[in-house]
C-alpha cells in the first residue's frame, strides 16, 4: 500500500535550505509514497476576529461568509487526515518557529475538529500518524534552553494527536557546518521506514 505523506516546508529560503534538504532526504527514504506537499513560504493568512467567529459558530449555523473564512483551514486539517506521515521541515528563527508555521498551527488547531476537551483535559483527535521533524538552525542548540521551536511542535502535534514525532536535527550550522550535517545525516540514516 502507497504510503501518503504530508511535506511541509516552513523555511522562507527556496534555495539553500537546509530544512528543505533533509526533508528531501527523510521522503527518499520511503520506497512508494504518494506526496502532498504544503509550502509555507507562499504565505497564509493570520487568524483574525472574523475567523474567531466563524470558528466558534456551530457547523450547521454558519453563513456562507463564515464557511468560506473556514475553508482553508478546512483544507489544510483534510491533509494531514488523508496522511500516514507529516515531514515538517522546521527552520528555527529567532529561537522560535517561522511565523508561517504558526499561522499553520493556528489554522489547523481548532476545538471540536482536531481536538477536543474533555474532563482529563484536551485530547488529540488526529491520532494513529507520525511525524518527522527536519530542523536546522545557525545557532541554536536543539533542546537547550534557548530552544522555543522544537518543544513547541513536539507540544502541537501531540495537541492534535500525533505522538510519534521523531527529529533529524542539523543544528548550530554556523558554528560547525559539516559537523551539524554529519549528525543529522546519522540520524535520518537511524530513521525506521515502515514497508
Amino acid at each position: 500500500m502507497t504510503h501518503s505523506i504530508l511535506r511541509i516546508d516552513a523555511s522562507a529560503r527556496r534555495d539553500g535550505s537546509v530544512s528543505r534538504d533533509l526533508s528531501d532526504r527523510i521522503i527518499a527514504r520511503f520506497a512508494e509514497a504518494n506526496v502532498t506537499a504544503r509550502d509555507l513560504a507562499e504565505g497564509l493568512p493570520l487568524i483574525d476576529e472574523d475567523w474567531v467567529g466563524a470558528n466558534f459558530t456551530p457547523a450547521k449555523q454558519r453563513t456562507d461568509a463564515q464557511k468560506a473564512k473556514l475553508a482553508l483551514s478546512d483544507t489544510l486539517i483534510e491533509e494531514i487526515k488523508a496522511a500516514d506521515t507529516l515531514i515538517i521541515g522546521l527552520p528555527i528563527y529567532n529561537f522560535g518557529v517561522p511565523a508561517a508555521l504558526k499561522a499553520w498551527v493556528d489554522l489547523v488547531a481548532r476545538a471540536g475538529v482536531t481536538f477536543q476537551y474533555t474532563e482529563q483535559g484536551p485530547k488529540g483527535l488526529l491520532e494513529g500518524k507520525r511525524a518527522v521533524v527536519a530542523v536546522a538552525s545557525g545557532g541554536t542548540e536543539a533542546g537547550s534552553a534557548i530552544d522555543f521551536a522544537t518543544g513547541y511542535i513536539r507540544h502541537v502535534l501531540g495537541f492534535i494527536g500525533i505522538h510519534d514525532v521523531e527529529f533529524v536535527t542539523a543544528d548550530r550550522l554556523m558554528v560547525d557546518a559539516d559537523a551539524s550535517m554529519q549528525a543529522a545525516l546519522a540520524q535520518l540514516d537511524a530513521l525506521q521506514i515502515a514497508a
